[in-house]
């Protein structure tokens, strides 16, 4: 069959009046699910599960439903990003990226613009992504597999290799933030021995009046990111506005109008470089198994900056730091699509939610799919480009409403964010131990910050450090301790290469101004 009569006929039967309205649905949906703290599409799309079987009864076919999921995972990816603008809380893991510069922006007073560049930057996104996935995807499926352990591990480090711009000039707080998140990332379980490392058992058997009043059993799942997220721009971005204000804090105007939102449109091409490099950097990490949208969105933030020619910008309001990860966020949520339609290996933990659908509903995710199961397939795609378009316009449309929060006084607005902030925590998790941990998370962040050390590579460490550790303990397994192993290999020799300049470039520029700035003995 070939693509474009399929798309077109796919694209046709998405457009039927029972699936675009699960479309709107779905998309309106994700929008709020995503903008909620704690929440995020994982939750979203699990939680609405069950209410599919209803969908299947109505229309009798396994698609209808699919699409409803897919277009709540589409808003979410939208939704994300308004709480991390208007009230500087990720709603998901996903657009912490995007609070870096659309917070500062929205305290500027131009929260439409960030708004609107977010809107448009990841409908770019998943527009490219589609047709990456339409196109591509069964050659796209193949190419991921060859990522071992070595080429993933490869990956990471190049990831890393940008967190040494994203702490501004000061190589050497960038270096201890990137290794407190690494720190925080091994806690839990070790993942070849299986050993406790850095619980410390129950602090408060120091304290036997306190025991059982805290659950300290959640250490034994690690730092969770969500967690750490939520106190970091949630709580300690509330204090730090507290006391950097002394109180006197009100909210910046928000007089949105259309011709305000026009002129924010009018002013999109200024964000085009991060939406090009979130775009295209985000689907190569959607495809790879088990890496996600997380990741790609946090990476694409990296690289917009290390290339950018105006890096001081960056985190103080920059277009392109809010363009970058939102337009990676959504076309890495469509390239995770990829290899669980056909490998049948979910790329994010959204997709093992809707394979787990799938298998439910009868269909059996492979190489098989497209060709014994077109009349799903199809249909499917076509509504990735249905919702893509059902949410951009979404987004644009509720822009009045969610700039509402910035016309509250600060005095209202930061009890909201703390009640949020305890609710999103737990809600995520049914755990008080993790709300007590996001709150000395908050106070951490706000003393780093005093400290001026930077928050962005810490957060980042912590995001990538679960997967590039055992990658690379593995790797080293297959190779008997041999760190050739990163550099003999076809893929992951020329990244690490890449990576390991990328690493020193910033480190000897650093060092050279060091000793030109050090007084003669």
């Amino acid at each position: 069959m070939d693509i474009i009569p399929a798309l077109i006929d796919g694209i046709y039967q998405a457009l039927a009046p029972i699936n675009l309205a699960l479309c709107v649905i779905g998309v309106i949906v994700g929008l709020f699910v995503g903008a909620m703290p704690g929440l995020g599409s994982v939750n979203g799309v699990a939680i609405l599960l069950p209410f599919t079987f209803v969908i299947q009864d109505i229309t009798g076919t396994a698609t209808s439903p699919m699409i409803f999921l897919a277009a709540i995972y589409y808003g979410a990816m939208y939704g994300g990003a308004i709480s991390s603008i208007t009230l500087g809380i990720p709603g998901a893991s996903t657009a912490v990226a995007t609070t870096f510069d659309g917070r500062p922006l929205a305290l500027k007073g131009k929260a439409e613009l960030a708004l609107v560049t977010a809107a448009i930057a990841s409908f770019i996104g998943a527009t490219v992504a589609n047709v990456f996935f339409t196109a591509f995807a069964p050659p796209l499926a193949t190419v991921a597999l060859k990522f071992g352990n070595p080429e993933i591990f490869a990956l990471m480090l190049l990831a890393f290799s940008t967190f040494i711009g994203l702490g501004g000039d000061d190589i050497p707080k960038t270096l201890i933030s990137i290794a407190l998140g690494l720190v925080l990332a091994t806690v839990g379980f070790d993942i070849i021995t299986g050993e406790p490392r850095l619980q410390f058992g129950d602090p408060f058997d120091l304290f036997p009046a306190t025991a059982g009043l805290i659950d300290t059993t959640g250490f034994s799942h690690g730092i969770r990111f969500l967690v750490l997220a939520i106190g970091v721009y949630g709580i300690g971005e509330m204090i730090w506005t507290i006391n950097s204000t002394r109180g006197e804090v009100t909210m910046t105007e928000a007089n949105v109008t259309f011709r305000s939102v026009l002129s924010a449109i009018k002013q999109f091409p200024k964000a085009m470089k991060g939406t090009m490099v979130g775009s295209f950097l985000g689907f190569f990490v959607g495809i790879l198994p088990a890496a996600g949208a997380t990741p790609g969105s946090l990476m694409a933030y990296g690289v917009t900056k290390m290339f950018s020619r105006d890096k001081e910008s960056y985190g103080k309001g920059n277009v392109n730091g809010v363009a970058a990860p939102e337009a990676a966020n959504n076309s890495a949520s469509t390239g995770a699509m990829l290899p669980m339609m056909t490998l049948g290996i979910p790329g994010s933990p959204t997709t093992a939610v809707l394979l787990a659908g799938m298998v439910i509903w009868g269909l059996q995710p492979g190489p098989l799919l497209f060709s014994e199961q077109p009349d799903f397939v199809w249909p499917l795609i076509g509504s990735f480009y249905v919702s893509n378009l059902v949410a951009v316009l979404v987004n644009l449309a509720f822009i009045p409403v969610f700039l509402w929060m910035l016309r509250m006084p600060f005095t209202i607005l930061a009890p909201m964010i703390f009640v949020l902030s305890v609710i999103g925590t737990y809600a995520a998790y049914q755990n008080m131990f993790d709300v007590w941990l996001m709150l000395l998370f908050g106070i951490g962040a706000y003393l780093l910050r005093i400290l001026d050390y930077p928050l962005a590579p810490a957060v980042l460490a912590i995001v990538l450090g679960p997967i590039a550790e055992p990658t690379m303990r593995q790797s080293l397994i297959l190779s008997d301790g041999s760190f050739s192993i990163f550099f003999t290999r076809p893929i992951s020799g020329p990244i690490m290469i890449v990576a390991v300049i990328l690493i020193l470039l910033p480190v000897l520029n650093w060092l050279r101004v060091s000793m030109r700035k050090s007084p003669p003995v």
